[in-house]
Protein backbone atom coordinates (compact mmCIF):
# COMPACT_ATOMS: atom_id res chain seq x y z
CA UNK A 1 0.00 0.00 0.00
CA UNK A 2 1.26 3.72 -0.70
CA UNK A 3 1.72 5.95 1.52
CA UNK A 4 -0.61 8.49 0.28
CA UNK A 5 -3.42 5.68 -0.52
CA UNK A 6 -5.53 6.36 2.59
CA UNK A 7 -4.47 10.07 3.26
CA UNK A 8 -7.98 11.81 3.61
CA UNK A 9 -8.83 13.89 1.17
CA UNK A 10 -6.60 12.79 -1.74
CA UNK A 11 -8.21 11.92 -5.06
CA UNK A 12 -5.15 10.31 -6.88
CA UNK A 13 -5.66 11.03 -10.52
CA UNK A 14 -4.29 7.96 -13.46
CA UNK A 15 -1.33 8.01 -15.69
CA UNK A 16 -1.65 5.32 -18.25
CA UNK A 17 2.17 4.16 -19.45
CA UNK A 18 1.48 2.60 -23.11
CA UNK A 19 4.04 0.43 -24.59
CA UNK A 20 4.03 -0.17 -27.74
CA UNK A 21 5.81 -3.20 -28.84
CA UNK A 22 7.02 -4.43 -32.46
CA UNK A 23 6.95 -8.17 -32.59
CA UNK A 24 7.25 -9.29 -35.95
CA UNK A 25 9.56 -12.09 -36.77
CA UNK A 26 12.66 -9.33 -37.17
CA UNK A 27 12.65 -9.29 -33.62
CA UNK A 28 13.75 -12.32 -32.68
CA UNK A 29 16.76 -13.45 -30.37
CA UNK A 30 18.28 -10.42 -28.91
CA UNK A 31 16.05 -7.60 -29.97
CA UNK A 32 12.46 -9.30 -28.09
CA UNK A 33 14.59 -10.89 -25.38
CA UNK A 34 16.27 -7.67 -24.20
CA UNK A 35 12.57 -5.76 -24.21
CA UNK A 36 11.51 -9.12 -22.39
CA UNK A 37 14.02 -8.54 -19.61
CA UNK A 38 14.18 -4.60 -19.57
CA UNK A 39 10.49 -3.77 -19.40
CA UNK A 40 9.95 -6.90 -16.30
CA UNK A 41 13.18 -5.05 -14.88
CA UNK A 42 11.70 -1.62 -15.01
CA UNK A 43 8.40 -2.43 -13.54
CA UNK A 44 9.34 -2.47 -9.93
CA UNK A 45 10.92 1.00 -10.54
CA UNK A 46 7.44 2.07 -11.78
CA UNK A 47 5.80 0.19 -8.90
CA UNK A 48 7.91 2.41 -6.32
CA UNK A 49 6.92 5.97 -8.32
CA UNK A 50 3.32 4.81 -8.05
CA UNK A 51 3.39 3.97 -4.46
CA UNK A 52 5.82 7.28 -3.95
CA UNK A 53 3.16 9.78 -6.01
CA UNK A 54 0.95 11.76 -4.04
CA UNK A 55 -0.83 12.73 -7.19
CA UNK A 56 -0.80 10.07 -9.21
CA UNK A 57 -1.96 6.19 -9.58
CA UNK A 58 0.27 4.73 -12.40
CA UNK A 59 -1.41 1.76 -14.70
CA UNK A 60 0.52 0.16 -17.72
CA UNK A 61 -0.90 -1.10 -20.74
CA UNK A 62 1.21 -3.18 -23.22
CA UNK A 63 -0.04 -3.70 -27.09
CA UNK A 64 1.81 -5.70 -29.02
CA UNK A 65 1.88 -5.85 -33.20
CA UNK A 66 2.71 -8.46 -35.55
CA UNK A 67 0.42 -9.95 -38.68
CA UNK A 68 -2.80 -8.12 -36.29
CA UNK A 69 -2.00 -7.37 -32.75
CA UNK A 70 -3.22 -7.29 -29.28
CA UNK A 71 -3.40 -6.07 -25.78
CA UNK A 72 -1.38 -8.26 -23.19
CA UNK A 73 -4.39 -7.53 -20.87
CA UNK A 74 -7.69 -6.17 -21.81
CA UNK A 75 -7.46 -3.35 -19.39
CA UNK A 76 -4.67 -0.60 -17.76
CA UNK A 77 -3.27 -2.75 -14.49
CA UNK A 78 -2.26 -1.44 -11.68
CA UNK A 79 1.25 -0.69 -11.50
CA UNK A 80 1.27 -2.69 -8.22
CA UNK A 81 -0.50 -5.57 -9.66
CA UNK A 82 1.25 -5.60 -12.87
CA UNK A 83 3.00 -8.86 -14.22
CA UNK A 84 4.63 -8.73 -17.45
CA UNK A 85 4.43 -11.85 -19.70
CA UNK A 86 7.33 -12.43 -22.05
CA UNK A 87 6.39 -11.54 -25.59
CA UNK A 88 7.03 -14.00 -28.59
CA UNK A 89 7.87 -13.07 -32.60
CA UNK A 90 5.55 -13.49 -34.95
CA UNK A 91 4.33 -12.23 -38.35
CA UNK A 92 4.19 -9.24 -40.03
CA UNK A 93 4.51 -5.46 -38.92
CA UNK A 94 1.07 -4.12 -38.75
CA UNK A 95 1.75 -0.98 -37.19
CA UNK A 96 -1.68 0.72 -38.39
CA UNK A 97 -3.61 -2.22 -36.80
CA UNK A 98 -1.70 -1.26 -34.04
CA UNK A 99 -2.88 2.38 -33.74
CA UNK A 100 -6.43 1.46 -34.43
CA UNK A 101 -6.61 -0.24 -31.09
CA UNK A 102 -4.86 2.59 -29.55
CA UNK A 103 -7.17 5.12 -30.74
CA UNK A 104 -10.10 2.69 -29.28
CA UNK A 105 -8.48 2.87 -25.49
CA UNK A 106 -7.43 6.21 -25.85
CA UNK A 107 -11.14 7.25 -24.83
CA UNK A 108 -13.20 7.27 -21.90
CA UNK A 109 -15.87 5.59 -23.98
CA UNK A 110 -15.37 1.94 -23.55
CA UNK A 111 -11.35 3.05 -23.58
CA UNK A 112 -8.14 3.30 -20.65
CA UNK A 113 -9.06 6.38 -19.89
CA UNK A 114 -12.24 6.18 -17.54
CA UNK A 115 -11.65 6.50 -14.28
CA UNK A 116 -13.52 8.39 -12.00
CA UNK A 117 -11.02 10.58 -10.47
CA UNK A 118 -9.87 11.64 -13.52
CA UNK A 119 -6.79 10.74 -15.94
CA UNK A 120 -3.22 12.89 -16.38
CA UNK A 121 -2.53 12.76 -20.15
CA UNK A 122 -1.04 8.96 -21.12
CA UNK A 123 2.62 8.27 -21.74
CA UNK A 124 3.20 6.17 -25.28
CA UNK A 125 6.19 4.32 -25.96
CA UNK A 126 6.53 2.96 -29.32
CA UNK A 127 9.45 0.23 -30.18
CA UNK A 128 10.28 -0.90 -33.92
CA UNK A 129 12.90 -2.20 -35.69
CA UNK A 130 11.18 -2.01 -39.22
CA UNK A 131 8.87 -0.22 -41.24
CA UNK A 132 5.49 -0.72 -41.37
CA UNK A 133 3.58 -3.18 -43.84
CA UNK A 134 0.40 -2.12 -43.60
CA UNK A 135 -1.67 1.17 -44.61
CA UNK A 136 -1.14 2.77 -41.62
CA UNK A 137 -1.14 6.44 -42.94
CA UNK A 138 -4.82 7.08 -42.58
CA UNK A 139 -5.35 5.19 -39.16
CA UNK A 140 -1.96 7.43 -37.80
CA UNK A 141 -4.02 10.01 -39.00
CA UNK A 142 -6.91 9.52 -37.28
CA UNK A 143 -5.37 8.50 -34.16
CA UNK A 144 -3.48 12.28 -34.60
CA UNK A 145 -7.11 13.68 -34.08
CA UNK A 146 -7.07 12.04 -30.54
CA UNK A 147 -7.58 14.73 -27.62
CA UNK A 148 -5.40 11.80 -25.84
CA UNK A 149 -3.17 11.36 -28.28
CA UNK A 150 -2.71 14.82 -28.64
CA UNK A 151 -2.07 15.41 -25.31
CA UNK A 152 0.42 12.90 -24.18
CA UNK A 153 3.51 12.32 -23.97
CA UNK A 154 5.50 10.70 -26.79
CA UNK A 155 8.94 9.06 -27.45
CA UNK A 156 9.90 5.91 -29.90
CA UNK A 157 12.60 3.68 -30.40
CA UNK A 158 14.35 2.67 -33.45
CA UNK A 159 16.06 -0.48 -33.21
CA UNK A 160 18.69 -0.56 -35.68
CA UNK A 161 19.24 1.42 -39.13
CA UNK A 162 15.80 -0.31 -40.59
CA UNK A 163 13.80 1.37 -38.76
CA UNK A 164 11.39 3.51 -40.31
CA UNK A 165 12.56 6.86 -38.20
CA UNK A 166 10.43 9.15 -40.21
CA UNK A 167 7.51 7.32 -39.40
CA UNK A 168 8.04 7.12 -35.56
CA UNK A 169 8.72 10.95 -35.75
CA UNK A 170 5.06 10.85 -37.58
CA UNK A 171 4.22 9.12 -34.28
CA UNK A 172 6.09 11.55 -31.65
CA UNK A 173 5.78 14.85 -33.64
CA UNK A 174 9.08 15.41 -33.62
CA UNK A 175 12.38 14.00 -34.26
CA UNK A 176 14.32 14.46 -30.67
CA UNK A 177 11.86 12.19 -29.02
CA UNK A 178 12.72 8.95 -31.66
CA UNK A 179 15.80 7.01 -30.53
CA UNK A 180 17.93 4.92 -32.37
CA UNK A 181 19.85 2.15 -30.72
CA UNK A 182 22.00 -0.62 -32.26
CA UNK A 183 22.98 -2.71 -29.13
CA UNK A 184 21.03 -4.77 -26.71
CA UNK A 185 22.53 -2.60 -23.64
CA UNK A 186 21.87 0.61 -25.15
CA UNK A 187 18.32 -0.60 -25.90
CA UNK A 188 17.96 -1.78 -22.35
CA UNK A 189 19.28 1.61 -20.74
CA UNK A 190 16.84 3.17 -23.17
CA UNK A 191 13.85 1.45 -22.26
CA UNK A 192 14.70 1.36 -18.61
CA UNK A 193 15.53 5.55 -19.09
CA UNK A 194 12.10 6.40 -21.22
CA UNK A 195 9.85 4.52 -19.17
CA UNK A 196 10.98 5.65 -15.80
CA UNK A 197 11.38 9.58 -16.98
CA UNK A 198 7.66 9.46 -18.49
CA UNK A 199 6.21 8.00 -14.87
CA UNK A 200 7.78 10.62 -13.11
CA UNK A 201 7.01 13.24 -15.26
CA UNK A 202 3.54 12.39 -16.93
CA UNK A 203 2.63 11.12 -13.25
CA UNK A 204 2.82 14.83 -11.59
CA UNK A 205 0.64 17.76 -11.31
CA UNK A 206 0.86 20.68 -14.03
CA UNK A 207 -0.78 23.29 -15.07
CA UNK A 208 -3.46 23.10 -17.93
CA UNK A 209 -2.35 22.01 -20.80
CA UNK A 210 -1.84 24.35 -24.09
CA UNK A 211 -3.88 23.01 -27.52
CA UNK A 212 -4.38 20.40 -25.97
CA UNK A 213 -0.63 19.40 -25.38
CA UNK A 214 0.93 19.83 -21.70
CA UNK A 215 4.20 21.21 -23.86
CA UNK A 216 6.04 21.93 -20.32
CA UNK A 217 5.72 18.08 -19.68
CA UNK A 218 6.55 17.35 -23.30
CA UNK A 219 9.26 19.92 -23.71
CA UNK A 220 10.99 18.41 -19.93
CA UNK A 221 10.47 15.03 -22.02
CA UNK A 222 12.39 16.07 -24.46
CA UNK A 223 15.24 17.61 -23.07
CA UNK A 224 15.46 14.98 -20.25
CA UNK A 225 15.73 12.36 -23.46
CA UNK A 226 18.02 14.33 -25.51
CA UNK A 227 20.36 15.03 -22.43
CA UNK A 228 20.32 11.13 -21.38
CA UNK A 229 21.07 10.01 -25.28
CA UNK A 230 23.81 12.28 -25.51
CA UNK A 231 25.49 10.30 -22.60
CA UNK A 232 24.62 6.86 -23.57
CA UNK A 233 27.64 5.99 -26.11
CA UNK A 234 26.63 2.76 -28.05
CA UNK A 235 29.37 -0.09 -29.19
CA UNK A 236 31.00 0.78 -32.41
CA UNK A 237 29.20 -2.78 -34.14
CA UNK A 238 25.99 -3.76 -34.12
CA UNK A 239 25.30 -6.74 -32.06
CA UNK A 240 21.99 -7.98 -33.14
CA UNK A 241 23.25 -10.35 -35.14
Amino acid sequence: MGKYDKVEGISKRTMNLFFIIDKSFSMAGSKIGTVNVAVREVIPEIQQIAEDSADANIKIAVLTFSTGAEWMYQAAIDAKDFKWSDINVDGMTDMGHAFKLLNEKLSRNGGFMTDAAGSYAPALFLLSDGQPTDDYQKVLNELKNNNWFKASLKAALAIGDDADKDMLAEFTGNRESVLTVHTSEALKKLIRFVSVTASKIGSKSSNAPVDGQDKTKQDDFNKQIVNFNDQLVDSQYDDWN
